[in-house]
């Protein structure tokens, strides 16, 4: 059982989806939902993620809106430095301030701004050793940024019991299937 779950996976551009209203995101956050409940079901107390574009602001996103069932659940958002995104076009700058706003806790692992990659190192290292357990949007079959992450959470020590949940594109693909069929059998009844 996980009280302190880093979810994590791959970044937007990584999954072709540009925009909220990429029909794409709705399989991903379909997906996340499902398993972030069975998580609550389970005990989970703190969904801890980083503030990249694509997987850690979307399962924010989702833990949000699960907090109305779930008012118990707390939401930490975690930035590598200080002055992560400020590259970003100003869209994905409001947004991810906008998430830091609403979440229960954000903080920057290392308080310089970017100096170097030994700070994104930092970053996976305290995420593992701060959490229980891990869900991840991510398929080995298809490696992306968070090849480390995945790395880092299969090689830590056994004496840890980590687990490493994934969401791989088959789950993807499946959900997709499982809500086409949903929303065929709803037009149906409707008509």
């Amino acid at each position: 059982m996980a009280k302190r779950l880093w979810v994590t996976g791959y970044r937007a551009y990584e999954l072709n989806v540009y925009g909220t209203q990429d029909k794409k995101l709705d399989v991903i956050k379909y997906c996340l939902k499902d398993q972030l409940i069975a998580q609550l079901e389970d005990g989970l107390e703190w969904l801890i993620t980083g503030c990249n574009q694509g997987t850690d602001q979307w399962a924010a996103a989702v833990g949000l809106e699960l907090k109305k069932d779930y008012p118990e659940l707390k939401i930490a958002m975690m930035a590598p430095y200080a002055d992560f995104g400020n590259r970003w076009q100003e869209s994905g700058q409001e947004q991810l301030a906008a998430l830091r706003q609403q979440v229960d806790f954000t903080a920057d692992v290392s308080k310089a701004p970017y100096t170097g990659g030994w700070q994104l190192a930092e970053f996976g290292t305290f995420m593992s050793s701060h959490t229980d357990a891990a869900l991840m949007l991510y398929d080995p079959e298809f490696p992306g940024k968070n090849k480390f992450d995945y790395n880092r959470a299969q090689n830590l020590s056994p004496d840890r019991h980590y687990n490493v949940s994934l969401i791989t594109m088959y789950d993807l693909q499946d959900a997709a299937t499982t809500m086409a069929e949903a929303a065929e059998n709803d037009h149906f009844q409707n008509s």
